[in-house]
């Protein structure tokens, strides 16, 4: 892929960073994610982060520190609203999301490199401490290609 491809999407992925108000930790919403790696769906794009999920346990990190499951309110139809389940992602969780995503999709290796971008004492905060933000609220992490 060109760099100015790559340059593009890691740029766009800069954008959507979003930092919680007290405690100052940086995280990204699953579904701005499933846009820019150019998933449609989101079933589709919720078992590529059920994957990395499962990436993230199987390299000795907890999920929790870095996937925290969240819903928020959208508009829809005549001016109602409908609950719909998002992620609060950290760096890490976006990399590995990143990695486990389609090999055919021409967005998803394009963001192997962030990972580096960023110091690891920093990739290692805690996702699950995190106030919901962004119109979110937090629930309990439950991921059901969880593996044990």
């Amino acid at each position: 892929m060109k760099k100015s491809v790559i340059s593009k999407l890691l740029s766009e992925l800069e954008q959507l960073v979003q930092v919680e108000f007290e405690s100052g930790v940086e995280f990204w919403l699953a579904r701005d994610l499933q846009t820019v790696l150019g998933y449609a769906n989101w079933q589709n794009f919720r078992k590529v982060v059920g994957d990395a999920v499962t990436a993230c346990e199987s390299s000795g990190n907890k999920a929790s520190d870095h996937f925290t499951e969240v819903s928020k309110l959208i508009r829809h139809g005549k001016g109602g609203q409908r609950e719909i389940q998002d992620f609060m992602l950290t760096r890490y969780a976006c990399y590995l999301i990143a990695q486990n995503g389609d090999p055919a999709n021409l967005d998803c290796g394009s963001l192997l490199p962030l990972s580096a971008t960023q110091p690891a004492a920093s990739r290692g905060q805690q996702a699950g401490s995190r106030k919901a933000a962004a119109g979110c609220t937090q629930s309990k992490l439950a991921i059901p290609q969880l593996t044990h």
